[in-house]
């Protein structure tokens, strides 16, 4: 059956429409059949400005409150899917979603049904180091066994880095080593040349794909957009739960 690949942090900001984004080009990339893509996120729906993605927009909250039809409209796409679904939820709704997760068991629900959870969250370096590396605490501590988790680095604001410890000798990764299924690391890409390129193709909204073709870019950024992908496509593949 499918895999539900739900990208959850509570700090807004770090990647998460990235990584979503990032997950449904990958099983594309592969000859998967494209995963429905689900843009939850109340406030900052990028996820679905990705025209290539056909996304589809639900607004699960309503006020400071999960709308349990819409949620409820959700766990039906979900069982009538035969392919994988990425779910990009916004740092607003992080709590609420959690709560009502937990609430109403849709982890078991979902293994019931034979699909698995796959939740990816972010880690940053620079000052959402410490709230980024405390939320992936916090998920771990909270879902149940069924749930798998992905963990993805990005230095994009600094060095992930406590105290000489990088993220792999951090308490919060060592005493929940167990959960976690992969971890992927977004490449520190200098700002000048494949930082740039890569920051403009993610605020033009273009796949890795839409933009190498493009003959409006030049062939160089093509070329270093080309070796990025080549990168995360790279540890994806080691990763045997995408």
């Amino acid at each position: 059956m499918s895999k539900i690949h739900m990208v959850l942090q509570g700090k807004g900001g770090v990647g998460k429409s990235l990584i979503a984004a990032l997950i449904a080009q990958y099983k594309t990339s592969k000859g998967h059949t494209p995963p429905l893509c689900v843009d939850t996120d109340p406030v900052n729906a990028t996820l679905n400005g990705y025209k290539k993605l056909n996304v589809v927009k639900l607004d699960i909250l309503d006020g400071d409150e999960i709308n349990s039809r819409h949620f409820d409209k959700l766990i039906e796409m979900i069982a009538s899917s035969e392919s994988d679904i990425v779910i990009d939820n916004g740092a607003s709704s992080f709590v609420p979603l959690s709560n009502y997760l937990m609430t109403n068991a849709v982890p078991q629900l979902l293994k019931e049904m034979g699909h698995t959870l796959v939740i990816h969250t972010v880690v940053t370096g620079g000052q959402a180091l410490v709230d980024t590396v405390a939320g992936f605490g916090q998920l771990v501590q909270q879902y149940p066994e069924e749930a798998e988790f992905v963990v993805w680095l990005n230095p994009y604001w600094g060095p992930i880095e406590d105290n000489g410890k990088g993220f792999e000798q951090m308490k919060a990764y060592t005493a929940n080593k167990s959960r976690v299924a992969a971890i992927v690391k977004i490449p520190d890409l200098k700002a000048e040349t494949f930082g740039r390129d890569l920051s403009d193709m993610l605020q033009d909204k273009m796949t890795f794909e839409e933009a190498i073709a493009a003959e409006t870019n030049t062939i160089m950024m093509r070329q270093r957009l080309k070796l990025i992908q080549r990168q995360l496509y790279d540890q994806m593949d080691t990763a045997v739960i995408l």
